[in-house]
């Protein structure tokens, strides 16, 4: 997913860089990477309005490249590609909510499920079947499923989107940034890392079958919905739902996890 370069060239490259200060290496590496940003930006605009244009994703996303060139430390045992992807995404998602171009009807009907989904599976002690959710929103099916297509056309739902940080006047994190560093002896940093793996493993073998399957080829085998709607045997708008139902399931169940709601 980089301009072809040798690994011994690259780390070169970073180490005039990283040591010296070389602007010229600096310039090679953005370069070498920029393809990265295509690629994010072609998963992300597939699920995005007609009027976002890809290459205005790229531009975005181009930022967030210039800043984890800028930021990686080689020393670390992370790969950069997994964490430019995070800050490529991260710049993207960053200059669409300063557009402020999802309504907020639709920011208002996804934190409603995320919290009816909760409730529900609280009370009854297993995951609501859609035809629950519905009822308990006070819709039919069929408005609960174009509710999930519009949130999933006008917002990017998604599992490495940033979260903003509970009490933290609006400060934001990604996954990646939870990462240890393999050099550093903060038990206290390592144990809230092992839970946050913990709380996500948790919920994501709680979702159902289909939902868990979604999860797993687009995000860990990088799966387009149309592909995944290929294997399961349904429409690509029906993955989109499928997604963006399971992604909402899982934000609920993690904010429970971090501040659960007064229960009387």
């Amino acid at each position: 997913m980089m301009a072809t370069l040798s690994e011994e060239r690259v780390r070169e490259l970073w180490q005039r860089y990283k040591q010296a200060g070389d602007q010229d290496a600096r310039e090679r590496l953005i370069l070498a990477y920029a393809p990265l940003v295509k690629y994010v930006a072609g998963r992300m605009v597939s699920g995005l309005p007609a009027h976002i244009e890809e290459a205005d994703l790229i531009s975005y996303g181009l930022l967030g490249l210039i800043g984890a060139v800028e930021r990686f430390d080689p020393s670390r045992d992370i790969k950069f590609e997994t964490y430019a992807v995070s800050r490529i995404k991260g710049s993207i998602i960053d200059e669409l909510r300063a557009l402020d171009w999802v309504p907020r009807s639709v920011r208002s009907k996804a934190r409603e499920i995320e919290r009816v989904c909760v409730k529900l599976e609280h009370d009854l002690q297993r995951v609501p079947t859609d035809h629950e959710i519905s009822a308990a929103l006070g819709v039919t099916l069929e408005e609960f499923h174009r509710t999930l297509t519009q949130i999933a056309n006008t917002s990017i739902v998604a599992l490495d989107e940033l979260w903003e940080i509970s009490g933290s006047d609006g400060d934001t994190a990604s996954l990646i940034e939870t990462l240890e560093d393999p050099k550093s002896h903060d038990p206290s940093r390592m144990l809230d890392l092992s839970e946050m793996k913990a709380q996500l493993a948790r919920a994501i073998d709680a979702l159902p079958d289909r939902e868990k399957v979604v999860i797993a080829l687009y995000y860990y085998e990088s799966l387009t919905l149309r592909e995944i709607g290929e294997v399961l045997g349904v429409t690509e708008s029906r993955v989109s739902q499928l997604h963006t139902k399971a992604v909402l399931r899982l934000k609920g169940r993690l904010r429970d996890e971090i501040s659960p709601p007064s229960r009387g």
